[in-house]
């Protein structure tokens, strides 16, 4: 049973090292995300399922501990998700002593950032789950629903940006489309409404470069049925992206 959840974007500007001198710009976002995840915790959940969008060589189940990497971007930051405290080892190495290669989608990895720095309890279970973007809205509900089922007390951390199209600037342009878009998923995390979750469009999204759209309709099937409400945490589009904080919680 779904008893808290908590949505963040999944931007990599979000690790300082990444964002470089234009790193104190989102600290009001890390701020919101931070108290985002430490309502995830208060809630004390028997298991996290962390969700956000993933390229094809990412999708499907990440055991916790499994690694990612921002070297991509030209940093070294390497992040475990939620890794559990080893035998004798420390920072992560497998037990051959080296680090084991990255896995973790980047929605993932940005999550497992979070939650180190959010000081996530590494004992609590935690499981990450990548999902494509092409997702159709039932399946997305359908596997929200699985999840739901696994553990009595159970959390979702669902990473996903809203539109890309929000400025002349975005890196999708301007479309007059996605502030309305942007506002009804912003409504329906303040009210924890599934229904306009589930109901999201996905050509729209696509259209509108919404990476979000599937793991938030994911959170829809998840919360069906449980009764929890909503806390808007952040509602902003730097950059010309939608960026959406919110806390579900009973």
């Amino acid at each position: 049973m779904l008893i808290a959840a908590a949505v963040c974007p999944c931007p990599p500007l979000l690790v300082p090292e990444v964002a470089a001198g234009a790193a104190p710009e989102l600290d009001g976002l890390r701020a919101a995300c931070a108290e985002a995840v430490r309502a995830l915790a208060a809630a004390r959940p028997e298991r996290l399922i962390v969700v956000g969008p993933a390229e094809r060589a990412g999708r499907g189940p990440h055991a916790q501990g499994a690694a990612g990497s921002f070297r991509g971007f030209g940093v070294e930051v390497e992040v475990r998700l939620a890794a559990p405290p080893a035998d004798g080892a420390s920072g992560g190495d497998d037990a051959a002593g080296q680090a084991p290669s990255p896995s973790l989608p980047l929605s993932l990895a940005v999550a497992a950032w979070l939650l180190e720095h959010a000081g996530w309890d590494p004992a609590v279970s935690v499981e990450g789950l990548g999902v494509g973007e092409p997702l159709a809205a039932e399946r997305c509900i359908e596997v929200g629903r699985e999840l739901a089922g696994r553990a009595e007390r159970m959390a979702l951390l669902v990473m996903g940006d809203g539109t890309a199209c929000r400025t002349l600037k975005a890196p999708g342009y301007l479309d007059e489309r996605a502030a309305p878009f942007d506002a009804e998923v912003a409504r329906a995390l303040a009210a924890a409404d599934t229904g306009a979750l589930a109901a999201l469009d996905e050509e729209l999204a696509y259209e509108l470069q919404a990476a979000g759209r599937a793991p938030l309709q994911v959170l829809a099937g998840a919360a069906e049925g449980a009764p929890l409400k909503g806390e808007l945490r952040y509602d902003e589009a730097p950059y010309g992206v939608g960026y959406f904080v919110a806390s579900w919680s009973s």
